[in-house]
């Protein structure tokens, strides 16, 4: 059975150019000889839509749009749309995340996910009604289970103890009897999860004993990345037949063949499946939200020039804005470097020194501060006076202002607030600064040249906002902090774990305590791409005035 899997790029909300997006893909695949084509989950209205699911016009838009599409599409193939829809004969306001069949004309819900997440980034409850059971249609004779998401992730051989619901859909479905199984499936990306996907989904496919059919969506939305990576799996878990990653594909695939299709490449470094992902949702974001291009601040740091290697390439060099803004601290090495790495991109550039700034400052604030040492005050006006003038330029020029912290910093509060923090999009606010490194070099040497200056790679990292400041002196080192930070962020572990993993207590306790002190920054942080298993997103929700002792 040929099956085509409409691996799109879909813009949340934009029903009319989603579902054109739906329409042109089906067409195509129809005329390669598709029997059956399917989207990803939500694909209408695309994931995650947030509270316009709350909208009761909304939820009537993406109906209207599944009418018409059913019509346009009559002569085409049969098509699973996956879309949100009312719950008829439940109580009002009820909506369901569906899987709906056009077929000859008309839309008919063919079935609605079961399992609804309620972790991490997931937050279903508040929108959804579970359905009761996967859907089961019939095509060309072939009995085809249809599963969303979340309903293929919890086959109890596979997890044992820890899946997460107490029922398995899928393996009740399966009990009916079906031929294939189909899965529509908003699933985010994160380093390492593509190879347990394929794992998990081989599992099922052997003990249900009929190949899977996984469509992805890609792109970036918010926070999140898709990396699309749709695939078939064959009756005996072997993968038959994968998309490309971080690309909009449509797969055409034999489901029920011994071979199905051909298996895009899989990039194998971690550090350039980060590099793509941050590639995509930087372009996205720009692109979906409006933006002309971006505009960031360089400091000769390996942070900054990160984000520019990323924002050169996902929205092209001319529509890049890097701006330096020397102090009287700014090293010429800094300065030098900033300007090496503006050539070697063919960004456009601009330097505006802000000792001008610091001195009205000064003078304006001599009476109040009489009688008071320097301190963190004055460093930190002078980051805010930094971020004042990147979004001005950011006004100035319809560019989306790139913040350049990482992960590291945004965990301990080493950023200033209204300061560097300042922006529309965290970059790399989900890369450890030990990763930050990694990415780096792994750029450099595919590049076959120092596209980032070897200085800014060997240099000491510094914020530069007093005389010989090196990040050391507020920190640990990074390779002990961002292990401390892994273990207390991503596995959530305390701090005893973490001392018997063999760190030193008072460590421990200094940065769990810088962790929980920079809640309230945090709270004020633009978005920031997730790449990891648990990002400073939309799924973490610590509160801000709390006490409690780990």
């Amino acid at each position: 059975m040929r099956i085509a899997l409409l691996q799109l790029n879909p813009v949340v909300g934009d029903l009319a150019a989603n579902a054109s997006a739906i329409a042109g893909a089906v067409r195509s695949a129809s005329a390669g000889g598709a029997r059956l084509c399917v989207t990803s989950e939500l694909a209408l209205c695309g994931y995650p839509p947030r509270d316009l699911l709350l909208m009761d016009e909304f939820i009537s838009a993406c109906r209207g749009h599944l009418d018409r599409l059913a019509q346009e599409l009559a002569d085409c193939c049969p098509v699973l749309v996956g879309a949100p829809v009312a719950a008829a004969g439940d109580y009002p306001d009820t909506v369901r995340n569906a899987a709906v069949l056009l077929r000859d004309g008309v839309a008919e819900v063919a079935g609605s996910k079961v399992l609804l997440p309620t972790y991490d980034v997931f937050d279903e409850r508040r929108y959804f009604t579970p359905g009761h059971r996967c859907g089961l249609v019939t095509v060309d004779g072939y009995r085809v289970g249809v599963s969303i998401c979340e309903d293929i992730w919890n086959d109890k051989e596979y997890w044992g103890e820890h899946r997460r619901y107490p029922h398995d859909p899928v393996a009740e479905l399966a009990s009916e009897g079906v031929d294939l199984l189909v899965n529509l499936s908003a699933s985010p990306f994160s380093l390492g999860k593509q190879a347990q996907r394929e794992s998990m989904l081989g599992a099922v496919a052997a003990r249900i004993g009929v190949p899977v059919v996984y469509v992805n969506q890609v792109g970036g939305n918010d926070d999140l990345i898709f990396a699309g990576k749709s695939m078939v799996m064959g009756a005996d878990g072997t993968l038959l037949a994968r998309a490309a990653g971080f690309v909009p594909e449509v797969l055409l695939a034999d489901a029920c063949a011994a071979s199905a299709g051909a298996v895009a490449p899989d990039a194998p470094e971690p550090e350039a499946q980060i590099w793509q992902a941050l590639v995509l949702g930087t372009r996205d974001y720009a692109a979906k939200c409006g933006f002309k291009g971006a505009v960031l601040g360089l400091s000769g740091g390996i942070d900054s020039a990160l984000v520019a290697c990323i924002a050169a390439e996902a929205l092209g060099p001319e529509n890049v804005l890097g701006v330096m803004m020397p102090s009287p601290y700014s090293s010429r090495g800094s300065v030098d470097d900033s300007v090496a790495l503006v050539q070697n991109l063919g960004i456009r550039s601009r330097v505006v020194p802000i000792e001008p700034l610091m001195r009205s400052f000064d003078a304006a604030l001599s009476e109040s501060f009489a009688g008071l040492d320097a301190d963190v005050t004055e460093e930190n006006i002078q980051s805010r006076i930094r971020g004042n003038i990147l979004m001005a330029m950011s006004n100035k020029f319809g560019k989306v202002l790139l913040t350049t912290g990482n992960k590291s910093e945004l965990a301990v509060g080493y950023c200033t607030i209204y300061g560097d923090m300042a922006g529309g999009l965290g970059v790399i606010a989900d890369l450890p600064k030990t990763m930050v490194y990694a990415v780096c070099r792994w750029l450099n040497s595919v590049r076959g040249f120092e596209v980032i200056p070897r200085a800014v790679l060997e240099k000491a990292p510094s914020a530069e906002l007093r005389p010989d400041q090196k990040d050391v002196d507020s920190l640990p080192d990074y390779a002990v902090l961002d292990d401390v930070l892994e273990r207390h962020i991503v596995r959530k572990q305390g701090m005893a774990a973490i001392v018997a993993a063999g760190h030193h207590p008072e460590t421990v306790r200094r940065i769990i305590g810088l962790v929980r002190r920079a809640e309230f920054k945090r709270r004020q942080a633009p978005p920031g791409l997730k790449v990891t298993d648990r990002a400073f997103g939309s799924g973490w929700r610590m509160p801000v005035a709390a006490r409690y002792a780990c």
